[in-house]
């Protein structure tokens, strides 16, 4: 029997450099779009995908994050006193909405440091990993997309996303074989490849699903460039010892790690909003080209 993915890790101790000087004494994952912020977009799609329990990998000066998903009673009986009930039961819901612990990352060492950081939290169940400056916006969520190929071939999950032209070289990139249609089995995994050397157009993007003997490879793996320890790197080892998938998913990515991508992602998000979209579209038709 295949397990369940009931919990997920969200590695947020990252310096948030590309936004400075929002970001200065902010997360970046605390960046609003529209009017929430980058991570409760990717909790809500872990919790939509089944997952309970949730770890969150923060640094020094990642407070806000733990506060935002915490009880506000100040704010609630503020709130109460102006008959907001509708905003106390929205602000309410973020507290609620899993049980979330935290644990300090105290190095920035790459992102295959930060998810190690979790091996007492994933003990001996698999786990997925998202990043919150990947949003996907899918009719199905993108996590329960590769939950559901995880349960057909019990074996870790990496999401992707075509790229063509020059841009797959800022990408880890998959050589693989199609299984079913959107699913891949995966021969081999390089890490911003030239354009003329990317052995295909399917970018690897911040969604996995790992089993627990992804923290044995990352005790394997040989720190890189600045000191780090690359994901990519630590599957590439696993990849020796056991298949690894890939699903190319439905819906569009936004990079909101980028300040272009953030504000495209903030654009289309409102259009979508009921109490927004119609008089913003409005808006934008009016400026000058």
């Amino acid at each position: 029997m295949v397990n369940k993915i009931l919990k997920a890790v969200f590695p947020a101790a990252g310096l948030g450099t590309r936004f400075l000087p929002a970001t200065k004494a902010s997360p970046k994952e605390m960046l609003p779009l529209v009017d929430k912020p980058l991570i409760q977009y990717v909790v809500e799609e872990s919790v939509a995908s089944g997952v309970e329990s949730i770890l969150i990998i923060t640094g020094r000066e990642k407070s806000a994050i733990e506060n935002h998903f915490d009880i506000s009673f100040e704010l609630e009986g503020v709130l109460k006193e102006r008959g907001k009930t509708d905003v106390i039961e929205q602000v309410r819901a973020i507290a609620d909405i899993a049980r979330i612990s935290y644990t300090r990352q105290k190095q920035a060492l790459g992102l295959g440091h930060a998810i190690y950081q979790a091996k007492d939290f994933a003990g001996n169940d698999p786990f997925a990993v998202l990043l919150a400056d990947d949003i996907v916006d899918s009719e199905k969520p993108a996590l329960q997309q590769m939950v559901e190929v995880y349960q057909r071939y019990n074996a870790p999950v990496i999401a992707t996303m075509q790229v063509d032209g020059e841009d797959i070289s800022r990408f880890g990139v998959i050589d693989a074989d199609e299984v079913e249609p959107n699913v891949f089995k995966i021969r081999d995994m390089v890490e911003k490849p030239p354009f003329a050397e990317a052995p295909s157009n399917l970018a690897i993007i911040g969604r996995y699903i790992f089993t627990p003997n992804i923290f044995e490879a990352i005790e394997n793996t040989k720190p890189g460039a600045g000191g780090e320890i690359q994901i990519t790197d630590a599957m590439r080892l696993l990849l020796q010892k056991q298949p690894f998938y890939a699903v190319r998913l439905e819906g569009t990515r936004h990079d909101a790690g980028d300040k272009l991508g953030f504000l495209i992602a903030t654009v289309e998000l409102a259009l979508k909003r009921e109490d927004l979209g119609s008089e913003f579209r409005e808006y934008l038709r009016s400026l000058p080209l």
